[in-house]
């Protein structure tokens, strides 16, 4: 298959995606029933970024066009273990390898089990020679290369198992958010987005905010109740109380709206339903702040346009792009260097 058919077979996948389909919706429901974390909406908004920026065939053929991939090399079998922290969490990762043109041999998550081979069936619908680029495997074996998500609690052992192999082990990351003291409410309620989406499980959730000093962050707070409808889903709940137990246990100096609980802190990454703040005296010292940190950041989102940091505007940290490769690894170079 060459790779003007791949990328055609994906753009097709992306068109049927934009209509209607009672089965998708039906598996949709059904994730959420097996993963309450899952909900309906989040679900639909993965599927639109996917469509929307991996999927659409201009944009695949710009990006494919970056590197060396010829219809004539030979094809290798890539295992890939995906973490299923949120809805199609490492599609972009088979994305790559089927433009690539290799083969994934694919472990799925336990959290994540219906909506991928869902996807697989469609592309194998569109062209069934697709099929043979796509297997589910119990165990990942027989392979030439690993691609491995969110790896903190096993990395020993994926070091250990799979280190002879050619490998990307990404271990988790977070995300952080910066504001300058004069955002609108649209920013906030964009951030709110990047904060509150999928519950803040994802690597590209904000899990720590950067303010100028003097920041007053009780607007702010105010103005994301908006979000209350987290606090009525039954897990996100959970975290909340348990969170704000252990906080009040150990008399701890916090703030919340009853939607989230923030605390100033040093650390990058947040628990579920928390979100950590620090202050800053001048953007060149919080640039080289975060230049320190950059093996744990994932995305940096702010409106400001800060010399030597790549950013992300508010809002679109949902939406990564085609080169927008998690913990910054360039997964295609790897695919594509012999």
């Amino acid at each position: 298959m060459s790779l003007q058919q791949r990328i055609e077979i994906l753009a097709e996948l992306g068109n049927r995606l934009e209509q209607s389909d009672e089965k998708l919706d039906a598996i949709i429901q059904k994730n959420y029933l097996y993963n309450k974390w899952f909900t309906i909406e989040n679900t639909q908004l993965a599927i639109q970024a996917i469509r929307q920026e991996l999927l659409d065939k201009n944009k695949l053929q710009t990006w494919a066009a970056q590197y060396n991939i010829s219809d004539n090399q030979i094809q290798k079998r890539v295992g890939i273990v995906l973490s299923g922290n949120i809805p199609l969490e490492g599609f972009h990762d088979i994305i790559s390898t089927f433009i690539a043109g290799h083969q994934s041999i694919i472990k799925l998550s336990e959290k994540d089990e219906y909506l991928i081979p869902y996807f697989i069936s469609i592309l194998t619908d569109i062209q069934p020679e697709s099929a043979a680029y796509f297997p589910v495997a119990e165990r990942i074996k027989g392979i030439d290369s690993v691609i491995i998500t969110n790896a903190n609690d096993s990395t020993r052992y994926y070091e250990t198992y799979f280190g002879k192999y050619p490998n990307i082990i990404r271990k988790q990351r977070a995300s952080v958010g910066i504001l300058a003291g004069n955002e609108t409410e649209e920013d906030w309620k964009k951030l709110g987005i990047d904060v509150f989406r999928f519950f803040g499980l994802g690597s590209r959730n904000v899990s720590k905010l950067y303010l100028p000093k003097g920041y007053d962050l009780a607007p702010l707070l105010e103005f994301w109740k908006r979000f209350e409808h987290l606090i009525h889903h039954d897990k996100y709940k959970n975290n909340f109380d348990y969170n704000y137990s252990l906080i009040l246990m150990n008399g701890l100096p916090h703030i919340s709206n009853g939607i989230i609980l923030m605390q100033e802190a040093e650390d990058i990454s947040a628990r579920t339903a928390m979100l950590y703040y620090e202050y800053y005296d001048n953007l060149p010292t919080l640039t080289r702040k975060l230049q320190a940190y950059q093996d744990e950041i994932q995305s940096i989102i702010t409106n400001q346009n800060i010399e030597n940091l790549k950013t992300t505007p508010f809002g679109q940290t949902h939406y990564p792009t085609l080169n927008d490769y998690p913990n910054h690894i360039d997964t295609m170079k790897f695919l594509t260097t012999p």
